[in-house]
């Protein structure tokens, strides 16, 4: 079952590439922090390329113009992919690029997508989600090929109502 509004993100080691590859903590990402954290199906995916992560790096001071402290991108790809197509999108510093090469973290999750008939075997479904302090506050996860909820522009929306 996905995780929902209200529960405790788990406790998973993602990788990241820094000086070398480097793991870092989900508690490390959200304890007493309020994060925006979006998964892609793929790194240089047509959506994923297009449309999903440049709504995040256009968007990206607006979320933390909210009180977000951290916005991180996640797919099941390996650091090196991720920190690749951070460099193609331009991403700005600050934007963390997670890697969940094995899905352990997606499947905590229960949010993973088996994507074999593609040749691309279990990946993330395409979501979104706001936690705070490591709670689920908000949770977007999108219908099979559909991109609208996750998108960085909803995401913003929906911080804004919950804030008036």
């Amino acid at each position: 079952m996905p995780i929902q509004i209200g529960e405790r993100i788990p406790e998973a080691t993602l990788k990241r590439l820094g000086d070398g590859i480097q793991d870092i903590r989900t508690s490390e990402i959200f304890s007493g922090k309020k994060v925006v954290l979006f998964a892609v199906p793929g790194a240089f995916t047509p959506t994923c390329s297009a449309r999903h992560l440049p709504g995040y790096v256009e968007h990206f001071e607006a979320l933390r113009a909210k009180g977000i402290d951290t916005v991180a991108c996640m797919a099941v790809n390996d650091p090196f992919v991720m920190d690749a197509w951070a460099k193609q999108q331009h991403v700005p510093e600050g934007l963390l690029m997670l890697s969940d090469g094995n899905a352990e973290f997606t499947r905590k999750l229960g949010l993973e997508l088996d994507a074999s008939a593609f040749g691309m075997g279990v990946r993330s479904q395409r979501f979104a989600l706001v936690a705070d302090d490591g709670v689920v506050t908000h949770l977007f996860v999108e219908a099979p090929g559909e991109f609208r909820v996750s998108a960085a522009e909803n995401v913003l929306e929906a911080l804004s109502a919950s804030s008036r």
